[in-house]
């Protein structure tokens, strides 16, 4: 039997009657003639799956974005010193050139322009007329929603962290119409306020159009809703240094005590390692990218999280390319054995291998990209900056993450010398939680640290120009308005 992709069943699903090539193909709006694209509701509906297909591409949000992230911080070492496979990245010495620096800001970008090109033919296209307003509110909510998700993915390796100068230093290119013919779209980067500032505009306009999904199905788990959009809104004023304005999001989707559960129903799995199993549509996830093995719906070849971090070794089938290195998180003392977590870390006799995404070739774990987990240790963090000591509620939500996994630990204030003491170990719980994510190179710079020596690897200084990616070249090449990072 075919298998088709995820979004395509999902369309099935929802439509009454469709053209067989468009179930089979749901496309991104750039790949349509503009004189077919929005002449039909099954088209557009295709159009709106294609909006997740560019985002879900290896090079992107499938794959290297997350790998970018883990690989150059501090909790893995690379075995097979193959360029194509990020070692440069992992050397930190990674230039214009460099594939996964082209590849990420390509690809990120192509996703901006394919949700400008559906956003404009929704508008001024006339799709909002052929599926109607409340249709078309929701189509265009999803869209603002994948624009803003790829400019703060992109923000995070290709420009300085808010703290440095209160955003006052470049950002990205900002793009909020379709790019569709050959021309010149010479653009100067705006600030990383500005960048933030368009981010939030799209989050705050898809929040108001977008449905409360309940949890724990395909569509509210793939497609987005009101709960992934503020729990990326939390994310994003995290980024900021914003803590008040994290709370007031909060309190949106998390209810003010135990067990902290959503209105949708959301709430922290019981058993952690569910969440990275099919179905992949528990509860705590929120937003997520999927995978099937249908030709062209898995990721492409090196770009896989598991091909990456899993072992050539026993149940799993990756291609082993980095271990996790001993100095790292795996060898942290207050992280337990017993700890549930461990389960996802595998030992082959002699290495630590990272196993979250275990399924072996043609890798379709699922990507998760917001869990409900992350959403309250985000919450924790800002109760825990904004209290005047050590705050009992951001304590309360230290204790149910770490409870889920190991219920024989239990923090409480006397642990605790000041308000910082709390803010370090929400911060390496997270550490733990989210590990293989993609979240550690975005946390390292998000709070200022440095990225420490690892590896026979010298470290970096926040202040020093490899703290962030260099711009690709092909953008310096055709765009002469765009400057490089310094």
């Amino acid at each position: 039997m075919k298998k088709i992709s995820i979004y395509t069943l999902l369309l099935a699903m929802g439509l009454a009657s469709c053209s067989k090539d468009d179930l089979l193909n749901p496309i991104p709006a750039g790949d349509m003639p503009d004189y077919v694209a929005f002449q039909t509701k099954d088209r557009i509906a295709s159009l709106n799956n294609g909006l997740y297909t560019r985002l879900k591409d290896g090079r992107f949000l499938g794959g290297k974005f997350q790998i970018a992230n883990e690989v150059r911080a501090e909790d893995y070492q690379n075995e097979l010193s193959n360029s194509v496979t990020f070692n440069l990245t992992w050397r930190r010495g990674a230039s214009n050139e460099t594939q996964e620096v082209k590849e990420i800001w390509n690809y990120g970008y192509l996703t901006i322009n394919n949700a400008n090109l559906f956003l404009d033919g929704m508008n001024a296209g006339g799709g909002s007329k052929v599926v109607g307003d409340d249709v078309a509110k929701v189509y265009i909510g999803e869209a603002k929603f994948v624009r803003a998700l790829s400019y703060f993915s992109l923000l995070q390796l290709y420009a300085r962290p808010y703290w440095d100068g209160n955003g006052s230093k470049p950002g990205l290119i900002i793009y909020t119409e379709g790019n569709k013919d050959k021309g010149s779209y010479q653009k100067a980067r705006s600030t990383v306020a500005e960048t933030y500032t368009q981010i939030l505009k799209d989050l705050d306009e898809a929040e108001a159009a977008l449905p409360k999904a309940s949890a724990g199905s395909q569509q509210s788990v793939t497609h987005a809703n009101f709960y992934s959009v503020v729990a990326l809104k939390m994310r994003v004023y995290l980024h900021m240094g914003q803590y008040d304005k994290v709370v007031a999001e909060g309190a949106k989707i998390v209810s003010a005590a135990a067990p902290f559960v959503s209105p949708g129903g959301h709430g922290l799995q019981a058993d952690v390692t569910k969440v990275f199993q099919a179905p992949y549509t528990t509860n705590e996830s929120i937003f997520s990218l999927p995978f099937t093995s249908a030709v062209g719906d898995f990721p492409g070849t090196q770009t896989q999280l598991g091909y990456y971090f899993a072992p050539n070794d026993g149940p799993y089938g990756g291609n082993g390319e980095y271990t996790m290195i001993s100095t790292g998180i795996v060898s942290d003392a207050g992280w337990k054995a017993t700890d549930a977590r461990r389960a996802m870390v595998y030992n082959d006799g002699s290495d630590n291998y990272m196993t979250k995404f275990g399924t072996p070739s043609p890798y379709t774990d699922w990507v998760p990209v917001l869990r409900y987990a992350e959403v309250l240790l985000n919450l924790a963090e800002a109760k825990a900056r904004l209290a005047a000591g050590v705050d009992a509620g951001a304590l309360e939500l230290l204790n149910v993450i770490r409870h889920r996994s190991d219920p024989t630990t239990t923090f409480v204030a006397a642990d605790f010398a000041t308000k910082q003491d709390l803010i370090n170990a929400i911060t390496k719980e997270k550490h733990i939680e989210l590990l293989g994510e993609g979240f550690r190179g975005m946390e390292v710079t998000r709070l200022g640290l440095p990225f420490v020596a690892r590896g026979g690897i010298v470290a970096v200084d926040p202040t020093a120009a490899k703290y962030i990616y260099p711009i690709s070249s092909d953008e310096l090449v055709y765009n002469k308005l765009c400057v490089d990072n310094q």
